[in-house]
């Protein structure tokens, strides 16, 4: 695709995230990487999201230094009150079609979102970097002719049992056809070995393939190929063999990650000094937790969070945190404001109270700055695929409790293939986790170290100049730069 001038036109990539924390959180990186190389980059934000990000982040001051930077934000049209979390996900979706889609057309038709030139000339857009589930991007691109990249942002494993879910459902094994959630799935090239029902995304699990999000699935996989790039949050070494698999049907592939590591590295070369603290968390962090962390003994600590959205109920957190005690290691937890559904105020100060002894809990967490503290010997993770990673970079093993989207395969693939971790998903009482936890932080405490320190090894190369995640960003913004050059005009015309 090509926009038909007679000029060169400066690259300008409009960015469109799902709203939530993850997906934004890298989406903000990745607009700023593009920044760094002097891209024009506007970034489209729902309303509700944007207002939290000014009242928690540095954003709008850390983004000021790029001119040709720009925030937009646009309405969802759901309620103010609206909780916009992950049990809620596909009201959000709805959303994304059928408010936020008309409203960013006529957005886009009347120019408003050109960004300005050095020569204060407007530049249209010439890319669309979308994540991968919004199906509206592809229409969009089409409708006005630039290119769309997708950046689908979970997991790569999970985005091939995506890419095979037509062959599952052709060949009857999905949905399931009894309750036997350990049977074996033969329908996924190169997970054969290893992969089960229990390990499939959570929507496998309907009874309906009418059900909206098998349906949401499929129309991601058919949409999937039809773009002029994928780009993906993952490092060769970790991946290969899945990164294989995808490039079959999508060729044009860029494996940019860890890209928290891949930013922060690029930062600390580019920018001087480097900014203290930054971050895009949609929570205000409690950093009180570094103070606790630096009175423990080395990797005596257990970090547990499960992440953004997940919620639990009050009876599963009870659970987990007699295991937690039970267990008789020390722990850093994260309860974020409104996780635990049905909770009091009265009930945080209970369990904040009977827990000083052995552990801190803090409403939100500098995640990054946690994980890489030497007091951190084990993550009790939901399998998020950015707590993964910065997990794999910081060489701390796991202990996995998966709740949606890709989180069961990254579990499985945490014990089955990268061997850092303990697959616990579709439990949660007090005896399993105690065990979980005694075997990841006593018992196989070296076998588990050492394979992650070896791991994080790997991360950190893929993202050193000349590493294999440092030269896909650089093929990433010249072949963007590329994507805005005209078409060129055929022969005797």
């Amino acid at each position: 695709m090509g926009h038909q001038a007679d000029e060169f036109l400066s690259p300008h990539v409009l960015f469109m995230p799902i709203p939530l924390q993850s997906p934004v959180n890298c989406m903000l990186k990745l607009a700023e990487l593009l920044c760094m190389a002097d891209i024009h980059v506007t970034f489209l934000n729902i309303d509700h999201f944007h207002s939290r990000l000014l009242q928690y982040t540095d954003v709008e001051s850390r983004f000021s230094k790029y001119p040709g930077f720009c925030f937009q934000t646009i309405s969802d049209g759901l309620p103010k009150d609206h909780p916009r979390c992950a049990d809620k996900f596909y009201e959000m979706m709805d959303a994304m079609e059928n408010v936020v889609q008309p409203l960013l057309m006529k957005k886009l038709r009347s120019g408003s979102l050109s960004s300005k030139s050095s020569g204060n000339k407007a530049l249209p857009i010439t890319c669309i970097i979308s994540e991968a589930i919004i199906g509206c991007a592809l229409d969009i691109s089409q409708q006005i002719n630039v290119s769309l990249l997708y950046f689908d942002t979970i997991s790569p494993c999970a985005v091939w049992t995506y890419l095979c879910l037509p062959k599952l459902i052709e060949a009857g094994e999905v949905p399931f056809k009894d309750n036997d959630m350990d049977a074996s799935i033969g329908c996924v090239p190169g997970m054969e070995s290893f992969l089960r029902r229990r390990d499939l995304p959570h929507f496998c699990r309907v009874h309906d393939i009418s059900d909206q999000s098998i349906q949401l699935a499929l129309k991601e996989a058919r949409q999937l190929p039809k773009a002029q790039g994928i780009i993906l949050n993952t490092f060769e070494h970790l991946d290969k063999a899945i990164l294989s698999l995808i490039g079959n049907l999508c060729p044009n592939l860029y494996a940019i990650g860890p890209l928290h590591s891949l930013y922060n590295t690029k930062v600390a070369a580019c920018i001087k000094p480097p900014e203290p603290n930054s971050t895009n968390s949609l929570w205000k962090e409690d950093r009180s937790c570094l103070t606790w962390l630096n009175a423990q003994a080395p990797k005596s600590v257990l970090y547990v969070s499960i992440g953004s959205q997940v919620p639990m109920t009050i009876n599963q957190k009870m659970e987990l945190w007699h295991g937690l005690v039970n267990s008789e290691s020390r722990f850093l937890w994260i309860i974020r404001p409104g996780s635990i559904i049905g909770e009091t105020s009265e009930d945080v100060e209970v369990l904040e109270r009977h827990t000083k002894e052995r552990g801190c809990i803090v409403s939100w967490a500098p995640q990054e700055e946690v994980l890489a503290h030497e007091a951190i010997g084990g993550f009790f993770t939901h399998s998020g695929w950015n707590s993964t990673l910065e997990s794999i970079v910081a060489g701390v093993p796991m202990i996995c409790w998966p709740c949606y989207v890709d989180q069961q395969v990254v579990s499985r693939y945490t014990s089955m293939v990268w061997k850092i971790g303990l697959d616990m998903k579709d439990v949660l009482d007090r005896v399993m986790v105690e065990k979980m936890v005694r075997e990841l932080m006593v018992s196989r405490r070296n076998e588990f170290l050492k394979s992650a320190t070896e791991t994080a090894k790997l991360a950190k190369v893929s993202v050193s100049e000349g590493g294999s995640s440092s030269c896909s960003l650089d093929r990433l913004i010249e072949d963007i730069r590329f994507m805005s050059l005209p078409a060129p005009k055929l022969s005797g015309t």
